[in-house]
């Protein structure tokens, strides 16, 4: 080789370094956001979907690296909790509009109403996703993937049929259900039950609204009512009612929330109570093209709400509330480019694209978008049918967790399970809580 091929050769080498390193520099320079994402891994689409948002949004925006990490149930609600005590949060993070995420919302997360104004953002949602007094933070300080009801009751037909029943219509026919169900060695109502927000959020708020009436807590708030009151008693009473009359079986306080889809899929029960987001663990996984039930046997599933429940004040009625969203810590510079780029995160995970594949997998029943294309979507039975369950009642009333302070809901949710193991009466349950919500209140 000759002295000039040589140099030609190093010549070539060091361009070839100089590219590396300056591809290597670009990426150094790349903003980091870190995400804490809410994920049931077991869920189908949940992984595949995630992955894809997330990658999507990278491919878009080569100049935005994302850290994510990934949990689900009461380990992502602890570890927020341990972020926001040490003053750690994550730039972007899925978020309650109040309840379970009332903490965030005392000045830990930015409010996202200038953003939302800058990019003409707000004509794009429902107005209830939009109203800023829906939110515990008094302000935008998420956006809602859509509006949840808490409260779904789930029909199988399968099931009702191999007894020669009918759905119930009140109570007292529910109770009568029992032994029928029982001697062909079914379940009558199932709801998954260990997790204490489960009977809180997807039963007694419906509960509590069907005894006290729509406004109850308004009642309470304004110091016009109180816990001890004979309405929220007779409530919690009810909820005894349900597992002495073998409605309920107390073995529901030991079941995880994530095997409540399979029991319910595999004919234990006649009935279900979970919230409207539980379908998408029902409907078709698109990576391996298995559903915890086909779409053939989902038209023998029906999605409704509880019978009426004779004594009750009102009837035909459920808990709703704003969903589930992302907000941004309150912690990121205002003007950076990372505030720039976390704010890009957010608009992204609530944006059209998103919002209808959350729709047809299941993941949002009832999107906040307004520019969604549903004629386009692909839904299943299940999807349909819970898409119609604001039609299956006339009143909406609140779900405890979104409108009272954890130091107030949290007793709750522990007495919900102790009336059911005896432990306590419902009238000692709600002392409990009138002294916990005088406390919070001082």
């Amino acid at each position: 080789m000759t002295q000039k091929s040589r140099i030609v050769g190093i010549l070539l080498i060091v361009l070839i370094m100089l590219t590396v390193f300056s591809a290597c520099a670009r990426r150094d320079d790349r903003i980091t956001l870190k995400v804490l994402y809410y994920l049931e891994a077991t869920a189908p689409n949940a992984v595949a979907d995630a992955d894809n948002w997330f990658g999507t949004f990278e491919r878009n925006h080569p100049n935005i690296r994302i850290e994510r990490e990934n949990l689900f149930d009461e380990p992502f609600h602890d570890k927020t909790r341990a972020y926001a005590a040490a003053g750690e949060l994550p730039d972007v993070m899925y978020v309650w509009p109040s309840g379970r995420s009332d903490y965030l919302h005392d000045q830990h997360l930015k409010d996202l109403g200038p953003f939302i104004a800058r990019d003409n953002l707000r004509g794009l949602f429902l107005p209830l996703t939009m109203d800023p007094a829906q939110q515990q933070a008094g302000y935008m300080a998420m956006i809602p993937q859509g509006i949840t009801t808490t409260h779904a009751f789930f029909i199988n037909m399968e099931v009702l049929n191999d007894c020669g029943l009918q759905p119930a219509r009140t109570y007292s026919e529910l109770k009568a259900q029992v032994p029928v169900l029982r001697a062909k060695g079914y379940e009558t109502v199932m709801i998954p039950a260990q997790s204490d927000w489960v009977m809180q959020s997807c039963l007694f708020s419906m509960v509590a609204g069907r005894f006290g009436g729509a406004d109850w807590h308004e009642r309470i708030l304004s110091g016009r009512a109180n816990f001890t009151d004979p309405e929220f008693v007779n409530g919690l009473d009810f909820i005894r009612q349900l597992y002495d009359d073998g409605v309920i079986q107390r073995t529901a306080v030991g079941i995880d929330y994530g095997e409540g889809p399979g029991m319910f899929a595999n004919n234990q029960g006649a009935y279900y109570i979970d919230g409207d987001w539980r379908v998408g663990a029902f409907v078709t996984d698109t990576s391996t093209g298995q559903a915890l039930i086909s779409p053939s046997r989902q038209n023998n599933i029906r999605i409704s709400v509880f019978p009426e429940i004779e004594g009750a004040r009102i009837n035909s009625s459920s808990s709703v509330i704003c969903g589930v969203g992302y907000g941004m810590s309150a912690a990121i510079p205002a003007g950076s480019a990372k505030e720039e780029a976390a704010w890009e995160l957010v608009k992204w995970m609530v944006g059209k694209e998103v919002s209808e594949r959350r729709t047809e997998t299941g993941g949002t029943p009832t999107p906040s978008r307004t520019d969604l294309n549903f004629a386009a979507m692909s839904l299943e039975p299940m999807q349909k049918a819970v898409g119609n369950l604001g039609n299956e009642f006339t009143t909406a009333t609140v779900v405890i967790d979104g409108v009272f302070a954890s130091e107030v809901y949290l007793p709750i949710n522990t007495g919900l399970i102790e009336i059911a193991v005896g432990r306590l009466t419902p009238q000692q349950v709600a002392q409990n809580v009138q002294q916990a919500y005088n406390a919070w209140r001082r």
